[in-house]
């Protein structure tokens, strides 16, 4: 009996203590799981963000420049690659923006874009089934136009509304401002 109540002291069972000991041993294995898993989502992350950043960004379109190819909204993988050809969609750097658009043109191809807005390289021209409406668009570099080394001629897919290699101001982009070569997109699903 207790000393200060009077009431029986009860000794727990054997089934009792091991089942309490069970229970603490089951909270100590789920605290660990749930460390070891965090510690794992958190690896992942980390290799995401870095694989993402580095190898494969991700990025969301902006503006219209590139309709109907890609839309206002659009997310897109790209690959960081060198290996750029003609035709290829990619991401590049300008001014702290970046713009999504088509390479027409490698270094050394002589491009010349005609008052209709029919697109030749190096004298050949080029089977754009991609633009709706063709336009000579917001043009300020004279024709021919040799693309220098080291440098890509890049036009948007909406040459009404597009700002691209036809301008002064851009002209042909260096390949150090190449950010990827558009992969896949990602969303909308369809």
């Amino acid at each position: 009996m207790s000393k200060k109540t009077n009431e029986p002291v009860v000794v727990p069972s054997v089934e009792q203590v091991e089942s309490e000991l069970n229970k603490i041993k089951y909270r100590k294995r789920f605290v660990k799981t749930m460390f070891n898993t965090l510690a794992v989502l958190i690896v992942v992350a980390a290799a995401a963000v870095l694989v993402s950043t580095i190898f494969m960004p991700v990025i969301q379109v902006s503006g219209d420049s590139m309709s109907p190819t890609l839309n206002h909204g659009d997310v897109l993988v790209t690959l960081n690659t060198d290996s750029i050809s003609q035709g290829d969609l990619c991401c590049v750097s300008w001014q702290n923006k970046m713009l999504l658009k088509r390479v027409i043109g490698l270094p050394g191809d002589k491009i010349v874009i005609d008052g209709s807005g029919d697109v030749y390289v190096n004298d050949k021209l080029l089977d754009e089934p991609y633009v709706i409406k063709k336009s000579i668009g917001q043009c300020d570099i004279t024709f021919p136009y040799e693309v220098p080394d080291n440098k890509i001629f890049i036009l948007g897919d909406n040459r009404e509304l597009s700002v691209d290699s036809r301008n002064a101001d851009i002209g042909s982009i260096g390949k150090e401002q190449i950010i990827g070569k558009v992969m896949f997109r990602i969303w909308p699903l369809k």
